[in-house]
């Protein structure tokens, strides 16, 4: 797992800022997204447990958001 580009983080930034905004986009898969990125974060630097504990709690809720089928 490789630690998020600059530009991936951006992408994220301006996806969430566009659903805020115009409603665009699905929220779950925003999160999704978002705790993708903070556990590679978090993976990068493993002697963080902050970082280690946001990706967590962003993961429980991505996965709380998730639909069921």
């Amino acid at each position: 797992m490789s630690r998020p580009s600059i530009s991936e983080v951006s992408a994220l930034l301006a996806d969430l800022a566009d659903h805020r905004k115009f409603g665009l986009g699905d929220y779950a898969e925003l999160m999704c997204r978002k705790a993708d990125l903070l556990e590679r974060i978090a993976a990068d630097r493993p002697d963080d447990a902050e970082a280690s504990e946001v990706a967590t709690a962003a993961r429980a809720r991505a996965d709380e958001l998730k639909p069921t089928d």
